[in-house]
């Protein structure tokens, strides 16, 4: 007895110690996550990222919107029921580690054939039977070697990409419906400079005309100024063309019917402008579409352990017992059967397949492994493009006010002229007024782009999900 126990203990040992030896247990790879951000020499690990994006976002009108979106969006809503599959697969994948448990029911009627029996002719033997069974069976597969654990957390990393995956269309949501906000007060702002420059071009042809009955201009100055008119008054109906679009467009994130948008207005909107990045490194938990990267190698990782399994034998204990009997009145009494059976399945020819599940699963690992640092490098790319923006939007803002200041007083400059002297002619007049519209709408864009500009840094330092 001494001795069956040390054979015992020796055969879990050596088990054990093999099985350690088929899967290895994970741990995050070595991938490039430092210095991602260009030009930028930062070690303040303070970042905008983990603000809630009510505080990035002041406007009350957008963060309904916003709200709303959260609540509404249909692409959140499908992310949550995958979480819900996920999840789903998790439990599967757990119950797998449990013995399967089946009853089973039956009344068997059976008649043999006396010519078949060869029984002597006149010998009366009943040759009906019936058979009364009712039984228990249970199966269930030892995890020797891991592969049902190495399952079971491939399904865990599952469950936490589908959740990471929910998280990155939440902040990429919040950031398209900003944007559009802000693209749609821009558009208005846009609108609303052009209204107001077709006034003033309608009392330019008028006076205009004034000065050609005066004979201080002729004839073609009056449809120069007719031909700049229309020129203003033709861009009207592509405007309020895109800013119908992006109404509409905003309505469809918030999962709602075309209509109008409730909103302020570009002239009260203040960028944030404590644009902290914190340094790359921190994307790794910041990020929710480079976590999920990470957990969707983590699932192929496992996945390569669970083929290393195949390799090897796998022990199955399989019992049945219940109640059979030809007699429903000893149904009850001696009637009582089982069985119990322990296989061992050592894989000896199997058509090259656990040859080829190895080799696809450590390749599709080593994918997984290359979009996981991809994920991370586009993060960087896209943080430092995001604060460039900024930057240089903030640059043209100062500058284009200059502008407009000088092309503002050129206009005024070169009407009092045309008006009061012969200094100069409408052409003059007419390249001035050009430029300034010209240079009052691209000041709008400049104002989109720094509002823009912070809407994705927040996004691609991974701010949204808080």
């Amino acid at each position: 007895m001494k001795n069956n126990r040390y054979s015992i203990f020796f055969i879990g040992f050596a088990i054990l110690t093999l099985s350690a030896c088929v899967t290895t247990k994970y741990n995050r790879p070595e991938v490039r996550s430092g210095n991602l951000y260009r030009d930028s020499k930062t070690t303040d690990s303070a970042t905008i990222a983990t603000l809630p994006w009510r505080d990035i976002f002041g406007d009350a009108a957008l963060q309904t919107l916003i709200e709303q979106g959260i609540k509404e969006n249909l692409d959140l809503k499908q992310a949550i029921e995958r979480i819900k599959i996920a999840e789903a697969t998790l439990y599967q994948n757990r119950m797998a580690m449990l013995p399967s448990l089946q009853g089973d029911v039956s009344v068997t009627d059976a008649k043999q054939s006396k010519a078949a029996l060869n029984f002597p002719a006149g010998v009366n033997i009943n040759l009906e039977t019936q058979t009364y069974r009712a039984q228990l069976s249970t199966s269930w597969e030892a995890d020797i070697w891991g592969k049902l654990s190495s399952t079971k957390r491939s399904a865990y990393a599952s469950l936490l990409q589908t959740d990471a995956a929910k998280r990155a269309v939440q902040t990429q949501l919040i950031a398209n419906i900003a944007n559009a906000y802000y693209n749609l007060l821009a558009l208005d702002k846009q609108l609303a400079i052009t209204e107001q420059t077709i006034k003033s071009r309608t009392k330019g042809v008028e006076t205009i005309k004034a000065l050609k009955e005066g004979a201080v201009v002729n004839g073609a100055a009056v449809v120069q100024s007719e031909a700049n008119l229309y020129a203003a008054e033709v861009t009207l109906p592509d405007l309020k063309r895109s800013i119908r679009e992006t109404e509409n467009a905003l309505s469809i994130l918030i999962a709602g019917s075309p209509g109008s948008i409730t909103r302020t207005s570009l002239d009260t909107q203040t960028p944030y402008n404590d644009l902290k990045t914190g340094v790359s490194v921190q994307l790794l938990q910041n990020r929710p579409d480079v976590q999920a990267a990470e957990f969707a190698f983590r699932a192929a990782f496992e996945n390569t352990n669970v083929a290393k399994t195949y390799f090897y034998p796998a022990l199955t204990l399989t019992a049945s017992g219940g109640l059979s009997t030809l007699q429903l009145k000893d149904f009850f009494s001696n009637a009582v059967f089982y069985n119990l059976v322990g296989g061992l399945t050592q894989p000896i020819f199997a058509k090259g397949q656990n040859k080829a599940r190895l080799t696809t699963a450590k390749a599709q690992q080593q994918i997984a492994f290359y979009a996981f640092q991809q994920t991370l490098l586009t993060s960087g790319q896209e943080v430092s493009n995001a604060l460039f923006a900024y930057q240089t939007a903030a640059q043209k803002e100062e500058t284009r006010a200059k502008q407009i200041a000088s092309l503002t007083k050129a206009v005024d400059f070169t009407q009092e002229l045309l008006r009061y002297t012969s200094t100069t002619n409408y052409t003059d007049v007419l390249t001035s007024e050009q430029s300034l519209l010209t240079a009052q709408l691209n000041g709008v864009n400049d104002k989109l782009q720094k509002l823009q500009a912070v809407v994705n840094l927040y996004r691609a330092l991974g701010g949204g999900w808080r």
